[in-house]
């Protein structure tokens, strides 16, 4: 352990809060979204300064997975206080209320050197002309989850930057391939060669994202799959499998404006591209209000989004195992869970890469996939915000303005 780090409330960090923030995660009654990665830990004890994790199998991911954004340490692993905004970040919490702001003032013993606000502020702005309106009046600095068609104008506006960063975020829609007529892998590949992922790109991301292969993994990713053909928009192709699947009628496709950023254009968009291979694709708009716990992962066939993960291990672990919770194809497949767990532990870098291609080439070809594009990340701030730092891992260039940014 890192000595000399205190929390906000003063307390010394050391070994056991650790210890207790991986137990408490880790309980199988958790509701932790980081409960999955820790499941091949058998146990955690601290020893001195030193934190020691046992595991049930090999995983050469281990280093990475502890640093996923679940795992904040909070003092006692914030089994007494969870909710108490009690970390060792560069600001001391002061205002809490969810959904709506957030405030904190300078930690004067942050164990780093690189904050310079004395105070900052988070506003929860979730309609996307209300942020657009907030940056451009100056009432705040920065905004994130930029929408593409929005990003345009924001140029256009003095005293506004446009910040993008391509990542590991995706856009999909998704088939159940458990559930009829999606069990059926002829109708699932005529799906996929229906969808025109070039139009996707410059129609619904403005170009603003590169295009998707079906499979969640693209270049940002250590060990990405060189190699593989990119699929194309083929509507005879499609419509080949479409009739060898022996389906008839239409597919029913669910989506709103919360799946992603053009959410609903993108499926009527899809509707048009299907129809020329014959497919007839029935667009149903679902209310914002309850699509997470409705829609996404319970309807068979749906729009949704992925922000990606630290590492290959870690989006298929998450997403694709047969024992994942988020496992919204239903894609259950044990000889790739075997292909998966085999390569968490191979530390040969050149094998690794082999088994993720066979991984990778099982889900674009037999899962329930359609992932027509990563999306970049874009902000948008004041030109007097200083410092920007541009991160493809996640929406880690807006997190880290409060940490590194400054104001002319």
């Amino acid at each position: 352990m890192r000595s000399g780090i205190t929390f906000h409330n003063g307390k010394t960090l050391d070994a056991s809060d650790v210890v207790a923030t991986l137990e408490r995660h880790g309980n199988a009654e958790s509701k932790s979204g980081a409960l999955g990665l820790l499941g091949g830990i058998e146990t955690v004890t601290a020893d001195g300064a030193s934190v020691v994790v046992k595991l049930k199998e090999p995983n050469a991911d281990l280093p990475l997975l502890l640093s996923d954004y679940h795992l904040i340490i909070q003092p006692n692993g914030g089994k007494d206080k969870p909710d108490a905004g009690i970390g060792t970040g560069p600001y001391i919490t002061e205002t809490a209320e969810h959904g709506v702001r957030y405030t904190g003032k300078k930690n004067p013993n942050y164990w780093r050197d690189d904050s310079y606000f004395d105070q900052v502020e988070l506003l929860v702005i979730n309609d996307a002309t209300a942020r657009f309106a907030a940056v451009q009046s100056g009432q705040v600095h920065i905004v994130n989850r930029v929408e593409p068609k929005t990003a345009n104008l924001l140029k256009q506006v003095g005293g506004i930057v446009v910040e993008n960063v391509g990542g590991k975020a995706h856009y999909v829609f998704i088939m159940h391939c458990n559930t009829a007529p999606f069990d059926n892998n002829d109708l699932r590949l005529a799906l996929k060669l229906a969808m025109d992922r070039e139009a996707m790109v410059q129609t619904i991301l403005q170009g603003y994202g590169t295009v998707g292969n079906d499979f969640p993994i693209n270049k940002a990713y250590d060990l990405f799959p060189d190699g593989i053909e990119q699929r194309k928009y083929d509507p005879d192709k499609a419509a080949f499998h479409y009739k060898k699947s022996g389906h008839s009628g239409s597919v029913l496709l669910r989506t709103s404006d919360v799946a992603f950023p053009g959410a609903i254009d993108a499926a009527v968009l899809y509707q048009q591209q299907a129809a020329k291979a014959g497919i007839t694709v029935e667009v149903q708009q679902e209310p914002g209000d309850g699509y997470w716990s409705n829609v996404w992962n319970v309807q068979p066939f749906c729009t949704s989004y992925w922000g990606g993960r630290p590492t290959q291990d870690q989006m298929y672990s998450t997403a694709y195992l047969s024992t994942a919770d988020w496992n919204d194809t239903k894609f259950l497949r044990p000889d790739f869970d075997k292909i998966i767990q085999q390569a968490r532990g191979e530390l040969d870098r050149a094998k690794r890469a082999e088994l993720y291609r066979a991984a990778a080439m099982m889900v674009r070809d037999e899962g329930g996939l359609i992932l027509p594009m990563f999306n970049d990340w874009i902000d948008a701030h004041s030109d007097k915000l200083m410092g920007y730092v541009k991160d493809g891992s996640g929406e880690q260039s807006n997190g880290y303005v409060m940490r590194r940014a400054w104001l002319a």
